[in-house]
């Protein structure tokens, strides 16, 4: 995928994916330099707005803070509503030139929605459950596709067995991946590695 007229977004893979009452959000660890990697346990993924959303990212790390930082005062501006803070925050994102020249990808999640923003203006509600980006997202979204078409996996399970084949294609992505979900029905989130 790419940010505007910038090159691909390479160098992970975050997916959401929802099943039954559980959003679960993954992203690998490895975090690359040209083609050296740095560090293999990044973190990609925040929660914002007390715990209830979660927030992967794709591309420049501070850029990506940048975004985390804006989209949860959007939050706080709209009391928490997912969908109306990242409309606002993809108007402003295209709008401001200094906002365009962030190089950075999100997928955020609540219990309701999971939605891909990015710096052209575009904030994605796919036809399905389930969306990934980075080097590795088209790699995790066939797969987790799959998954949810055949099989009767959990959303963590599903989310573990896609960032698997992610890691196994992608060379941008490792299999150190971080998971946190959300559980529709208590409206909390949880963490795991």
């Amino acid at each position: 995928m790419t940010n505007g007229s910038k090159k691909a977004v390479r160098s992970t893979t975050v997916l959401a994916v929802r099943v039954g009452d559980q959003t679960v959000v993954a992203a690998d660890g490895q975090v690359t330099f040209g083609n050296h990697v740095l560090k293999s346990g990044a973190k990609k993924i925040r929660r914002l707005y007390n715990n209830s959303i979660l927030a992967g990212f794709a591309g420049s790390t501070a850029d990506a803070f940048a975004l985390f930082e804006r989209l949860e005062s959007k939050l706080q501006a709209y009391g928490g509503n997912l969908l109306r803070s990242s409309v606002e925050l993809a108007k402003e994102w295209r709008m401001d030139r200094a906002l365009r020249r962030l190089d950075a990808m999100l997928v955020v999640a609540d219990g309701n929605h999971i939605l891909l923003l990015s710096g052209t203006g575009d904030v994605v509600d796919p036809d399905e459950d389930v969306i990934a980006i980075g080097s590795g997202g088209p790699y995790a979204l066939a797969a987790a596709r799959a998954l949810v078409a055949h099989t009767d996996l959990d959303a963590r399970s599903l989310a573990e067995e896609a960032m698997k084949v992610a890691s196994e294609l992608c060379i941008y992505t490792n299999e150190h991946v971080t998971f946190e979900s959300i559980d529709q029905s208590a409206g909390q989130a949880n963490e795991s590695e």
